[in-house]
């Protein structure tokens, strides 16, 4: 893929998303032989990006790229379903706040994240969903809690908070834009707070054909540990893997100079 001569494309856009409601320069590397451009990353930027696998499922006609960088495998945003299309989705999901099983579900993150709050601490539950059971179980612990979510809970005052704690519970995995998704995150919290992430990591590429994680058409983004660190290095956080799935950051410092406005948000 590399070695060819390119071109460079800017292409002025408009986020609709709901994070960072601004004016977006997108870029991308086009190959002057008239062959496909080469998609960046959508977290990292870079053009190390490579074809992983081609899904042939019925419904799921889609390619996944790997970035060679931060090791993100994410879907092209050619792929992603329209907002209609993913609220469907969303709203098949058994997430009732009153659901045991799913209380049993978010306590992982929860029962990893709470011993490390001071009280009164004020949090924020991060695409909260429909349901938004994790909110109602921070409140019964005695602490207070914001929600947002871009489809459910549009809340945009809730995004120009800040927060000792933000949670994000199966969620990073349907960010069609998380470079600017984590940017967000990092200007909420405070210095020294607690970002809890829940999401399946992908660190064996080798089963990724069968994997079941990536057969959910909304799921578009796919992180290992090591694209965790990466993302520790950049904003400047700390990292912790304390059981399956969940994966605890504390913002404690300054993010490296990267780019690092929303502007900056490769086309994909």
């Amino acid at each position: 893929m590399f070695g060819f001569p390119h071109a460079t494309l800017r292409v002025d856009v408009r986020s609709v998303n709901g994070v960072g409601m601004s004016a977006n320069a997108y870029t991308c590397c086009v190959k002057t032989d008239h062959s496909p451009p080469i998609l960046r990353c959508p977290l990292c930027a870079s053009a190390e990006t490579d074809l992983l696998f081609r899904s042939v499922r019925k419904n799921l006609e889609r390619e996944y790229l790997r970035c060679g960088a931060c090791d993100l495998v994410f879907v092209p945003r050619k792929f992603h379903l329209d907002e209609d299309a993913a609220r469907a989705r969303y709203l098949s999901h058994d997430n009732d706040p009153s659901n045991a099983d799913y209380r049993r579900f978010l306590s992982r993150l929860w029962d990893e994240l709470r011993p490390r709050l001071r009280r009164g601490a004020r949090g924020l539950d991060y695409g909260a969903g429909p349901g938004p059971a994790l909110a109602a179980m921070i409140e019964e612990a005695g602490f207070s809690a914001s929600v947002y979510d871009p489809i459910f809970h549009p809340n945009q005052r809730a995004l120009s908070g800040t927060y000792d704690f933000i949670t994000c519970t199966e969620t990073a995995e349907h960010f069609a834009k998380p470079r600017a998704d984590f940017l967000q995150l990092d200007r909420m919290l405070a210095r020294g707070a607690w970002l809890g992430v829940m999401t399946e990591t992908l660190d064996d590429r080798s089963r990724f054909a069968d994997w079941y994680y990536h057969h959910d058409p909304t799921h578009v983004a796919f992180y290992s540990s090591r694209t965790f660190q990466w993302i520790a290095s950049w904003l400047g956080w700390k990292v912790e893997f304390p059981q399956d799935r969940v994966i605890l950051f504390q913002k404690c410092g300054e993010r490296m100079e990267r780019g690092d406005s929303i502007s900056s948000d490769p086309l994909v």
